[in-house]
């Protein structure tokens, strides 16, 4: 489970650095580079648990600008927050065991109401 957590958070970089180079709202972009320096925070809490070093899977990031080329931001965004919400659930067993997980947990719950509030 560490280890794809480890994976998640260094796909998420990636991600989040390509919307932001994608998007044409320059607060989305801030937004999305801000989010992708948090996750990249994230993946050394990770690294440090695992002992690890995991290389970024780029799928993500070739995938989330072209759909937010084809679906627009209204559909796309939702479907990030989801993501991010998901991840809160998948670390609540992990931060009981790890403390320092549970930082990481509550950014992603952050990061899903950041990304939702981008639509307003």
């Amino acid at each position: 489970m560490l280890l794809k957590a480890q994976q998640g958070e260094l796909d998420a970089v990636l991600m989040y650095r390509a919307l932001a180079a994608a998007v044409k709202s320059e607060r989305d972009a801030r937004t999305f580079r801000q989010l992708a320096a948090e996750e990249g925070r994230h993946a050394v809490v990770f690294k440090k648990l695992t002992g690890q070093t995991l290389k970024p899977k780029k799928t993500m990031a070739i995938l989330l600008p072209l759909l937010y080329k084809v679906l627009g931001k209204k559909r796309l965004y939702p479907l990030i927050a989801k993501g991010e919400y998901a991840a809160v659930k998948t670390y609540k067993p992990v931060a009981g065991k790890f403390p320092q997980v549970k930082r990481v947990k509550a950014d992603e719950r952050r990061h899903g109401d950041t990304v939702m509030q981008l639509l307003h």
